[in-house]
């Protein structure tokens, strides 16, 4: 994946204090700022920032009341969640809705691999521990690859590529929109409005996956909650929803080819 060729040359940052800004470990040094937050490279009044929220919410609807007999019909809703809050913002923000994308380099791809490791790494831990102690509901979704035969698997794989970023988007535009309310109305620093935003957002991701777990709530905010903790990381490491999203992707993509390979596994004895 990369972003669109020259778009490194948009006024991504901002003008936030040094002081204010993370140590290496978390953001890069000398690095652009996040785009919108601070009306840079473009400004959004609170009525926009809304209107780009409710967008999140119209691609999340698709998402899960559009009927999916199988993963070829599924295509539509999944790409629906993410082109809708991203045709929206571009409504709103003009030619800067690509400030959400940053030409991807080799180390972004060495950063995606990396922060995919750390994230199955932090699941495993959280699922053993949600599991000993509350209990833990099935993912249908992964249960089921590969069991409606080779044309389907690959209409699976294809639309949560399609659903995976809609994820980063429906997580980040609400991360940036907090971020905003909180830097430039509550007047809060930099790094507490990214620190509340960071929480906040990945609360939001996870409060979308109950209905995926039987409401399990632990396992919602505990397993996919801490989850989300690593990868908004990797965005606010890199700013850039390419590294995010291609870690998300790395991450998802290896729990279902461990499913599918155990499916046809059990299917061959």
């Amino acid at each position: 994946m990369s972003g669109r060729s020259g778009a490194h040359e948009l006024p991504i940052g901002g003008t936030d204090t040094p002081g204010d800004r993370f140590g290496h470990l978390i953001e890069r040094r000398d690095d652009a700022d996040f785009p919108f937050y601070n009306d840079v490279p473009a400004a959004l009044s609170v009525k926009q920032w809304l209107t780009v929220w409710a967008s999140v919410v119209v691609g999340f609807a698709a998402l899960v009341l559009i009927p999916q007999p199988d993963n070829i019909v599924a295509l539509i809703p999944r790409i629906l969640f993410v082109t809708v809050p991203l045709a929206v913002l571009a409504m709103v923000t003009r030619d800067h809705w690509r400030a959400l994308f940053r030409k991807v380099s080799g180390h972004d791809v060495l950063v995606m691999i990396g922060f995919a490791v750390l994230n199955l790494i932090l699941t495993v831990v959280l699922a053993l521990i949600v599991k000993s102690v509350f209990g833990v509901s099935a993912n249908d979704v992964i249960e089921d690859v590969g069991d409606a035969g080779a044309v389907d698997t690959v209409a699976f794989y294809v639309g949560t590529l399609f659903q995976l970023v809609g994820e980063e988007v429906f997580t980040i535009i609400p991360f940036l929109a907090v971020m905003y309310f909180l830097f430039a109305k509550a007047k809060l620093s930099r790094k507490n409005a990214i620190l509340l935003a960071w929480l906040i957002s990945s609360l939001w991701f996870a409060a979308a996956h109950l209905p995926t777990y039987d409401w399990n709530f632990a396992q919602a905010f505990i397993i996919i909650g801490g989850a989300r903790i690593i990868l908004t990381l990797a965005y606010i490491r890199t700013k850039n929803l390419w590294v995010s999203s291609g870690a998300h992707i790395i991450n998802d993509w290896t729990l279902f080819t461990q499913a599918l390979v155990a499916n046809a596994a059990f299917l061959a004895l």
